[in-house]
C-alpha cells in the first residue's frame, strides 16, 4: 500500500472521517436498548474478538519495553474514550459529539508540546486559543441549559479527545518500529478481556424487553468491527508515516459526517453550533499552517 504517498494519506483520512463521523449515530442507535456502559463494552469486545487472530499471531513481537505504550494505545486510546463517548451521548446529540471531537488536534499539539518536545510556533498558540474558545461555546450550549452554564456530559468528550492526543503522541514517539496491525492487535489483546469481564457484571435482561434490540445490537457490532477495529488498524498504520498533528486532523472532517447523520435523524443544529465549530476548525487550521 502507498502509505508514504500524500494522496493515499489524504484518502485514508477522509475514509476514517466518514467511518468515525458515522459512529456517533451508531452509538445513538445502540443506546436505544443498551446502557451506555454496555454499548461501550460490546463495542470494545467485538473489536478485540475481530482482531484476536492478529493478536495471537503478533504476540511474538511483544516486548516488555513496548508494554506501557501498548497499554496506553489500548486503554487511553480506545477503551476509556469508548465509555466516555457513549455516556456523553445519553445527554447530548450525536452531531454535537462529532463537533466536539474536533478538539483532538488541539490536544494532540498541546500534549506534544508539554510531554513530547514537539516544536511549535506562536501562530499555533493562537490556533489553540481560538479552538478552545469554539469548544467552550459548544460545551455551554447543550440542550436544557442556559448559555453560560456547563454541560458536564460535553466535558466527557473533551476528556476523551485529550486521551486521543496522548495516544497519538505515544504511538508516534514510542511505537513507530511496529506496524499498524501489530500496534492495534497487541493493544486490543489487553482491552478485550477487560471488556468481557465488565459485561459479565451487567444485567442484560432489560435489553431483551426492548423492541428491535437485535437491530440496535447490529449497530454496535458495526461500531465495534468497522468503526473501531478496522478504523484503528488504518489510523495506527497512518500515524507511522505522518506527523501526530496531521494524523489527528481526521477530526476536521468528522463533524461534517456527524452533522449530516444528525440532520437525517432529526437533530436540531443551530447557528451557534456551526459558529463554534467554525472556531474549532479555524484554530486547527492555524495550528497546522506552515
Amino acid at each position: 500500500m502507498h502509505w508514504k504517498k500524500p494522496w493515499f494519506q489524504l484518502t485514508i483520512l477522509i475514509l476514517l472521517a466518514f467511518v468515525w463521523g458515522s459512529s456517533f449515530i451508531l452509538m445513538k442507535i445502540g443506546l436505544k436498548s443498551f446502557s451506555s456502559e454496555q454499548a461501550a463494552g460490546i463495542r470494545m469486545l467485538l473489536a478485540s474478538l475481530v482482531l484476536l487472530p492478529y493478536s495471537i499471531k503478533n504476540l511474538k513481537f511483544l516486548q516488555r519495553k513496548d508494554l506501557p505504550s501498548l497499554l496506553v494505545a489500548g486503554f487511553i486510546g480506545s477503551f476509556i474514550p469508548a465509555f466516555l463517548f457513549t455516556k456523553a451521548q445519553t445527554q447530548i446529540d450525536s452531531a454535537l459529539a462529532g463537533m466536539l471531537n474536533s478538539l483532538t488536534p488541539l490536544f494532540t499539539l498541546l500534549v506534544g508540546i508539554l510531554f513530547f518536545k514537539t516544536k511549535f510556533k506562536w501562530l499555533q498558540t493562537i490556533g489553540l486559543i481560538v479552538g478552545l474558545i469554539g469548544a467552550l461555546g459548544l460545551i455551554t450550549s447543550g440542550k436544557e441549559l442556559n448559555f453560560g452554564s456547563i454541560n458536564s456530559y460535553a466535558l466527557l468528550i473533551v476528556l476523551a479527545t485529550t486521551f486521543y492526543g496522548i495516544n497519538i503522541n505515544t504511538i508516534k514517539a514510542k511505537l513507530s518500529h511496529l506496524s499498524g496491525v501489530q500496534i492495534t492487535s497487541l493493544s486490543f489483546f489487553f482491552t478485550g478481556p477487560a471488556a468481557l469481564i465488565y459485561l459479565l457484571t451487567t444485567d442484560f435482561q432489560p435489553v431483551f424487553t426492548v423492541p428491535n434490540w437485535p437491530i440496535h445490537f447490529l449497530a454496535l457490532a458495526a461500531l465495534g468491527i468497522i468503526g473501531t477495529a478496522l478504523a484503528m488498524l488504518l489510523m495506527n498504520s497512518l500515524i507511522r508515516h505522518i506527523s501526530a498533528v496531521y494524523a489527528s486532523s481526521v477530526t476536521y472532517v468528522i463533524p461534517i459526517f456527524a452533522i449530516f447523520w444528525g440532520v437525517v435523524d432529526g437533530e436540531n443544529i443551530t447557528l451557534l453550533h456551526l459558529a463554534c465549530m467554525s472556531g474549532i476548525l479555524l484554530g486547527v487550521y492555524l495550528i497546522n499552517k506552515k
